[in-house]
């Protein structure tokens, strides 16, 4: 599970959070059912909208508090949940100097047995025009939009060794604006199957089948896309902390509209805990995912590689860095765009400071580079500033 966790947490800073600070920031365990945490944050923005050309630099105050429930309701019931609120203001924004965003989070296990469990996570996102670009898309673009993901497991063993894992995503996009959301809206469905087999206690070996349907909302019929997925791996946990995944395996595209493909997939990741508080991960993943100016382009194959330490400075502080490199090939539309090289960096740092429980002070800084074929999809963009947040 916390293999999962932690690539989960990967993955969304790597997208773009909403929050996009890229270092992980250690966080306060209190022991309570019920949290309540209220943050404010300061820091300078070089590329407000994240535009290839005539960047516009401003100062953002922000304002995050949330609250947050975790407890077992009954011996075999776990229930958590959360709501995120951020209010950023853009001082020197044209038009709407105030985004506020909301993220609502739910989350159900239930264990019918020790090796039995069903596991249900949902969030659903409201976001009022968001801080960048999706790349090539026209500036000053309300880019606002309501998305929802609903995650559903099944972890069930046949014996002592072998086990299976049934797995369902749902995720929806759906964009304010009419002519965007004639693009991008879309439903993602995607479902798994895998068969693990413990050889050892720190070997366990698996393969897997998914199936992915990508629908878009309007002009289905030059965008919508089935997937395949057969994939085998082995998780390695050769001490208490140290853990390795392995997935390799094989895509089989077919697109609407455009050429089917066959495309190899993989993912790795490998995480090692060397102190209190402190780690070190690094992991690479081999991807064909959405992109956003979908008339020139039907996707993007990824090639991301990804890094970051967390180290305790000593009982209070914390320092932390990331780093993530995706050289890319857009994938383009035949007889409209030809395929093209991009390359994007992100880089994050920060100092956390935690005086007292309850309290966390941090600064940090971002930086957000992308070199393409396609001059409208460059970037360069650099966030750097403080925050505090006191949790009770």
């Amino acid at each position: 599970m916390m293999k999962r966790c932690f690539l989960l947490l990967v993955l969304a800073a790597i997208t773009g959070p909403l929050g996009a600070v890229y270092a992980p920031i250690p966080e306060e365990e209190l022991g309570k059912a019920l949290l309540v945490t209220l943050g404010a944050g300061i820091f300078n923005d070089s590329n407000i909208f994240g535009s290839p050309d005539n960047k516009r630099d401003s100062m953002v105050y922000r304002f995050e508090p949330s609250i947050s429930y975790n407890a077992s309701v009954t011996d075999q019931t776990f229930l958590s949940a959360s709501y995120d609120l951020m209010w950023d203001h853009v001082e020197d924004r044209p038009g709407n100097q105030d985004l506020i965003s909301h993220i609502l989070s739910v989350r159900l296990a239930h264990s019918f047995d020790p090796e039995t469990v069903l596991d249900i996570t949902d969030q659903f996102s409201v976001v009022e025009n968001p801080e960048s670009l999706l790349p090539g898309l026209p500036l000053n673009t309300d880019q606002s939009y309501v998305s929802n993901q609903l995650d559903i497991t099944f972890n069930d063993e046949f014996d002592e060794r072998l086990g299976y894992t049934l797995k369902a995503r749902s995720l929806l996009y759906a964009y304010d604006l009419d002519s965007l959301g004639d693009q991008l809206d879309r439903h993602e469905f995607l479902i798994g199957a895998s068969l693990n087999y413990h050889v050892s206690e720190a070997t366990r070996l698996l393969g897997e089948l998914r199936y992915q349907d990508v629908s878009y909302d309007f002009g289905g019929s030059t965008k919508d896309k089935q997937s395949t997925f057969v994939l085998a791996g082995v998780d390695y946990n050769p001490a208490e902390n140290l853990s390795i995944s392995v997935r390799a395996g094989l895509e089989q595209r077919d697109r609407s509209g455009a050429p089917d493909d066959d495309a190899p997939r993989a993912e790795i990741t490998v995480r090692r805990n060397y102190g209190e508080r402190s780690f070190i991960s690094a992991g690479y993943i081999l991807a064909i995912e959405e992109i956003s100016n979908v008339a020139l382009y039907t996707d993007i194959e990824v090639h991301r590689f990804f890094a970051s330490v967390q180290h305790a400075l000593s009982a209070q502080t914390t320092a932390s860095f990331f780093f993530n490199v995706e050289p890319s090939q857009l994938l383009g539309r035949p007889g409209i765009s030809s395929d093209q090289d991009e390359t994007t960096q992100r880089y994050g740092a920060a100092l956390t400071w935690q005086p007292q429980r309850g309290w966390r002070v941090s600064g940090n800084i971002d930086v957000d580079v992308t070199d393409s074929d396609d001059p409208f999809r460059d970037l360069d963009r650099t966030r750097f500033g403080v925050s505090a947040s006191y949790s009770f």
